[in-house]
């Protein structure tokens, strides 16, 4: 199969999947996303969501970034250990189908005794670099279920530290005590930026997350106000993490703009200068390069 007819990128996630047909000009001409992430498949029905992908996009080389390469996926792709750049992703491609579908690996991060890992994530920033989105050397913020702090530096991930702050704060929407406080969407006025400065100033998060509830019960806060103060204590929380990295640094946010925007203003709020970058653009652009690179 000519990658000259074009391709299919696809980004696979733990509970959603997007993909893409770029033609042989390198122009997207077609897309598609659903709920069927890896969780939503069986084991041994992946050929068959596969299939599905190149029904609805047409019969090309399919190259695929994500969940999709995780023990829990369809063919496991071994991390790559930084520092790694885009040429090191291309030389440990997996291919799942020989010349027909590849799986672009993650990457692992370990030293003095800490252990991170991610899939997906890297293909968007290495992509923005490649396509001068971003500077060769920054401080990426990259929120999410899994949010990722990522230094790059000379064009190549060095290491990243993960927060867990999305995942949090959807068991807390869904399973907590504070479930019912938590059903409007977080919007960033005064209560959202009064978390980030709560969660940026404190390092008691657990004891914070319960005073969200005995705020509302004792008339110190608005219940309506309850998900976006919520949301900026676990963001400025997080942030807290992020920029021991790299203090005085901008920060360069890159991902989804609902979710770029929320951590820009409590950026800002920290008094961090802060950018917002495309997501998907990252990732079509990293995805177009390693296309190049097979």
């Amino acid at each position: 199969m000519r990658r000259a007819e074009g391709f299919i990128a696809v980004d696979w996630g733990t509970t959603n999947r997007r993909a893409w047909l770029i033609d042989g000009a390198g122009n997207c001409v077609g897309e598609m996303e659903d709920d069927q992430g890896i969780l939503s498949v069986e084991r041994g029905q992946f050929s068959e969501a596969v299939n599905d992908i190149r029904r609805r996009l047409g019969d090309h080389l399919l190259l695929m970034a994500g969940m999709i390469g995780s023990n829990r996926g369809w063919v496991e792709a071994p991390y790559v250990p930084c520092p790694a750049g885009l040429s090191d992703l291309a030389e440990r491609l997996v291919w799942a189908e020989e010349g027909r579908t590849a799986i672009i690996p993650g990457l692992s991060y370990l030293t003095d005794g800490e252990a991170d890992v991610m899939r997906g994530e890297e293909v968007q920033i290495l992509g923005a670099v490649a396509a001068d989105m971003v500077p060769g050397d920054c401080l990426i913020c990259h929120p999410g279920t899994h949010n990722k702090w990522i230094n790059v530096v000379d064009g190549r991930i060095i290491g990243f530290n993960t927060v867990m702050t999305g995942e949090i704060f959807s068991l807390l929407k869904e399973h907590s005590l504070l479930a019912d406080l938590l059903r409007l969407p977080a919007t960033t006025g005064e209560a959202f930026h009064s978390g980030v400065r709560r969660g940026l100033a404190h390092d008691g998060l657990t004891a914070e997350l319960f005073s969200v509830r005995a705020r509302v019960l004792l008339d110190q806060a608005k219940r309506e106000d309850a998900a976006s103060y919520t949301s900026g204590l676990l963001i400025g929380a997080d942030i807290r993490v992020g920029l021991r990295a790299a203090p005085e640094a901008e920060v360069i946010v890159i991902g989804r703009p609902e979710l770029t925007s929320l951590y820009a203003s409590a950026l800002v709020e920290a008094g961090q200068e802060a950018r917002e970058v495309d997501g998907e653009a990252s990732f079509l652009a990293g995805i177009r390069q390693l296309a190049e690179l097979i």
